[in-house]
């Protein structure tokens, strides 16, 4: 009798999948959502704390990232598993879940597939800092590493600007070579793979690095003046994409000020070695989106987005599919 009853309560929650997530989330309204939501956030209608990382095994990771936004009356949190080396065995580095409850009772809304969500969004909120701080006439894109996320920013970055060529490199070869396959004849692009990093940006207008390195794979003295990054796959303080002298040479936008000071590899590594300082970042991204901060101030400057991942897009996106599922 107990198993039943337990059965019956499971069968109650509801469970909304990836492919259901990937059929309503398209990514045209996923950017236009993770705006509002990133001015939602920086003028305190939206608000999280920091999440909690716990360390694993061989470098993974568990997260759990909280945050409520009143005005929807929601508030959860996305519990996520990070292993770097999944592509290996055929699975993707991000798995896990977003829990949403509404703020009224506490009932419980849905449970949303965390891998989808996480990929979906991550890009649209880098095309929404390319279509504030990259050059209106850039055409020439980077990017840096050919797994999901590479997939999900091309995507993304075509809706916001008139991408004519595409670079890629990935310390994997064969990995940057089937993604350039897959996306020529997706985009109908041309796209170049590279042999090194430093090639694959020495003409472009706008990089994006999703990968799951440690240690720099961007440098400096490589970027062409007038470049915007994206900075995407580094999201702990021992990890960066970016070397220091990259850091020096850009002016700098936040997701989250709290993340950016306590999560911020790129940053914090060359800070504790006072190469850079704080005067060198402008602001949160939904600042800049609101108007309270300046976003790009000339066609030279190099800019830089560092994308940490909020619990704010995981749970406004979820709702966004809750709503559809469950109107």
């Amino acid at each position: 009798m107990m198993v039943k009853k337990i059965y019956w309560e499971v069968k109650q929650i509801r469970f909304i999948d990836k492919d259901t997530v990937e059929a309503l989330l398209d990514m045209k309204s996923c950017i236009q959502l993770m705006k509002q939501t990133l001015i939602d956030f920086t003028t305190g209608r939206a608000q999280q704390v920091l999440r909690t990382a716990i360390p694993l095994e061989d470098g993974n990771v568990l997260g759990l990232m909280p945050a409520v936004i009143p005005g929807q009356k929601i508030a959860g949190a996305k519990i996520i598993s990070i292993f770097p080396q999944n592509s290996g065995f055929g699975l993707p580095s991000h798995q896990g879940v977003v829990v949403v409850f509404e703020t009224s009772t506490g009932k419980l809304h849905a449970l949303v597939d965390g891998e989808a969500i996480t990929a979906i969004r991550t890009a649209a909120v880098s095309a929404v800092a390319s279509d504030l701080l990259a050059r209106e006439n850039a055409q020439t894109l980077a990017i840096i590493g050919s797994g999901l996320q590479a997939r999900k920013h091309l995507e993304a970055l075509t809706m916001v600007r008139e991408i004519k060529s595409v670079f890629v490199w990935d310390i994997d070869n064969d990995s940057a070579k089937n993604y350039a396959s897959e996306m020529r004849e997706k985009y109908l692009l041309p796209i170049q793979v590279c042999p090194t990093s430093q090639q694959a940006i020495k003409e472009a207008d706008i990089i994006c690095t999703v990968t799951s390195a440690k240690e720099p794979v961007i440098f400096g003295q490589d970027i062409k003046e007038g470049a915007h990054i994206n900075a995407v796959g580094a999201c702990l303080p021992g990890a960066r994409e970016l070397d220091s002298a990259t850091l020096a040479r850009g002016r700098i936008y936040a997701d989250s000020l709290v993340s950016f000071m306590n999560e911020a590899g790129d940053f914090l590594i060359p800070f504790s070695l006072g190469i850079v300082t704080k005067e060198i970042i402008v602001g949160e991204l939904g600042a800049a989106l609101a108007g309270n901060i300046s976003g790009r101030q000339n066609d030279d400057e190099i800019t830089i987005f560092e994308s940490l991942g909020l619990a704010i897009y995981d749970l406004a996106a979820a709702h966004f599919v809750i709503s559809q599922v469950f109107p």
